[in-house]
């Protein structure tokens, strides 16, 4: 989902507003255009205003190269932090074997970290924002959760391995979230969900909980765990740098 920024939608929460210019206070303190009358109050001049439009604008693009997409919290997208990303990605390919086949559901900054130490065109991602389709163009499927078995029939029963990581701590979500992977294996299933879903899980999936625990780029409120229907630490252990 491009954002679009103007007059008209510049508005912000408190705590918001300070997440998105911490990348960009720095700057704006050197050029004197920034001025904070105490904890609560934040005055921009016209040029910081401009600087700050311009930043995030730039942050909402479809990045190129190694950049990596903007997290979309109305997607209730948080990305993993580069060390879980790289270890999932490194042990999903140790699954799946020279020649296997991964699957990233909603799981980008996976699939991400995957296209960096893999050249296989048979790993996909399967993902509800758009911005994916361009930034992996052919490897990028649009996936709706809502709609679980909206696939290329080609799909079934296709892959080796997937890692899936539902977007909501719902049993409904992740109900269709089986569905999905069900579909697209009868193999390895490697699920990154909250530790309140753990019943459901294993009842849904026949997953179960490993000793490795997810981290976030932000941190989460929420527990987080990583279930296997297989065993899974060793290869976690393995593949830590």
């Amino acid at each position: 989902m491009e954002k679009e920024l103007n007059d008209e939608n510049l508005c912000f929460e408190q705590t918001g507003l300070k997440q998105f210019m911490s990348p960009a206070i720095s700057a704006l303190h050197e050029h004197n255009s920034i001025t904070i009358t105490d904890d609560e109050d934040l005055i921009l001049s016209e040029e910081a205003r401009s600087a700050l439009l311009c930043h995030l604008n730039e942050a909402c693009r479809i990045p190129s190269g190694d950049a990596f997409v903007e997290e979309d919290w109305g997607l209730s997208q948080f990305w993993y932090d580069n060390e879980t990303s790289e270890i999932l990605a490194k042990s999903a390919l140790e699954c799946a074997g020279e020649k296997g086949r991964i699957a990233c559901v909603s799981s980008p900054s996976v699939y991400n970290q995957l296209q960096k130490i893999s050249d296989s065109k048979e790993n996909y991602l399967f993902e509800f924002d758009k911005r994916f389709q361009q930034k992996f163009p052919g490897q990028a499927i649009f996936y709706d959760y809502k709609s679980p078995l909206d696939l290329d029939p080609k799909f079934q029963m296709y892959f080796d391995v997937v890692v899936a990581d539902p977007p909501f701590l719902s049993q409904e979500c992740l109900e269709k979230f089986a569905q999905t992977i069900h579909f697209l294996t009868d193999k390895k299933i490697i699920l990154c969900t909250g530790a309140v879903m753990e019943e459901d899980a294993k009842i849904l999936m026949n997953v179960t909980p490993c000793n490795f625990t997810p981290q976030h780029e932000k941190k989460l409120g929420n527990e987080f765990k990583c279930y296997t229907n297989f065993y899974f630490d060793e290869i976690i252990y393995h593949n830590k740098s």
